[in-house]
């Protein structure tokens, strides 16, 4: 996908201020953000949405975000959609109880640097063909 189109950003946050400040953030840089505040509603949108990449938050109110996560890693259709879990939980804990993202997605902990969200969203944009 080019940079440069308008692309299809997931997000499944609960907490409404972090939701916001992707919103903020990406459509100011001329992306459409899609937001859920649970789980099971994040998953009904990606089957529904197909957006081009999605940001997930682990600690989801209905369900644990490294459930959803493999159950969309185990999905044929699914499998290919780029995710940046954005986490208050350190990727270091998660890794030394099995829990790692694959090789085409990425870590970013919570407090995070707005540019190093945005590189990490345009870096896989960057690799992954349009919708």
């Amino acid at each position: 996908m080019r940079v440069n189109t308008q692309a299809r950003i997931l997000s499944i946050e609960d907490d409404p201020e972090m939701s916001g400040l992707i919103q903020l953030i990406f459509e100011r840089k001329g992306h459409r953000v899609i937001g859920a505040s649970r789980g099971e509603l994040g998953l009904e949108l990606i089957k529904s949405l197909k957006p081009d990449v999605l940001l997930l938050d682990l600690m989801l109110p209905d369900i644990d975000g490294w459930d959803l996560y493999r159950q969309m890693k185990n999905d044929r259709e699914l499998s290919k959609l780029p995710i940046i879990i954005v986490s208050a939980r350190s990727e270091a804990q998660d890794a030394a109880a099995g829990l790692q993202v694959t090789a085409n997605d990425r870590f970013i902990q919570k407090p995070f640097e707005v540019k190093e969200l945005v590189e990490a969203v345009m870096n896989l944009l960057e690799k992954t063909p349009v919708n």
